[in-house]
């Protein structure tokens, strides 16, 4: 399979502040990925520079093998819907997929109909005094119908009640196997989420913490619960990504695989050991209490 998307040491810095440091990625053609992490991690930034709207302080953007800042034929292939799209004051629904072919190529527009029809959008009614719900059906038309070979999707949930934000998935799901392009999803919506993904990147003071398959999360890491005292004992000396306690209790998420010496002392002990979700990993790499967790 041929990497889509490639990104070699991408740093983007605003005057003294690093959004992003030395991001090194590759993602195959085809894939449904997740970017994942907490508010101001970076995952904007990296959209925009994927996006060409923006240009790295330093490393390198490839898609297809050219950058796409300023080079058209790159941009006519790449569609980046944001959580705060603007339109014109007096813009109706109909306006904007009116005018959406002129900017993307592989628009359509029957498809953009039926999503509209799907999220119950009013046609004619004026952008401008849309809810925030509304608002973000309205992005995610834009996206699934632009139909662009690379698809980015910048947190496209907000506002959304759950059955439209289930509607969403099922519609992505069902138009990328029709018409397969890459995908990457931002969004704090992750156990909803998470069953979309072939890949997922977790990203967390402008590095990536995680960039595995979907099938690799069970063996990076798992949780062990039961006693404070047994919990800690237990986990001396291995990578504790994240220890949650309340009076008496204790559960750590551990990094790696529990090998056959590692459950018996567990059983010993009453502990329960289980799987990590994709939600799981977000919280535990992005906290702040791992380091505290390790040392103790």
């Amino acid at each position: 399979m041929t990497n889509h998307l490639v990104l070699d040491g991408v740093t983007r810095r605003f005057g003294s502040h690093t959004a992003l440091d030395g991001v090194s990625f590759t993602l195959p053609t085809g894939s449904i990925c997740g970017l994942l992490g907490r508010n101001g991690a970076g995952k904007t930034t990296l959209l925009s520079l994927i996006a060409g709207q923006d240009l790295p302080s330093a490393g390198t953007v490839h898609i297809n093998g050219h950058s796409p800042f300023e080079h058209a034929p790159t941009l006519a292939e790449i569609n980046l819907v944001r959580d705060n799209q603007r339109y014109p004051d007096d813009f109706t629904v109909r306006n904007v997929l009116t005018i959406a072919p002129r900017f993307l190529p592989h628009w359509d527009a029957r498809f953009a109909r039926q999503l509209a029809a799907g999220f119950r959008v009013p046609l004619d009614q004026s952008v401008k005094k849309f809810s925030r719900g509304q608002l973000s059906a309205v992005a995610i038309v834009l996206g699934l119908a632009s139909r662009a070979p690379l698809t980015l999707m910048d947190e496209p949930y907000l506002g959304l009640d759950v059955n439209a934000r289930r509607y969403f998935h099922e519609a992505l799901v069902r138009d990328v196997a029709e018409h397969p392009r890459t995908v990457i999803l931002s969004t704090h919506h992750v156990e909803e989420s998470e069953s979309l993904f072939d890949r997922v990147l977790i990203v967390d003071s402008g590095r990536i913490l995680l960039d595995a398959d979907i099938e690799e999360i069970p063996d990076l890491a798992f949780t062990v619960s039961g006693r404070d005292d047994a919990i800690r004992e237990l986990t001396v000396g291995m990578e504790v990504l994240r220890l949650q306690t309340v009076p008496g209790l204790a559960s750590a998420t551990i990094r790696g695989t529990a090998d056959d010496a590692f459950l018996a002392r567990a059983d010993a002990v009453g502990a329960r050991i289980q799987g990590v979700s994709v939600a799981d990993l977000v919280t535990a790499l992005g906290s702040d209490s791992a380091a505290e967790a390790v040392a103790a």
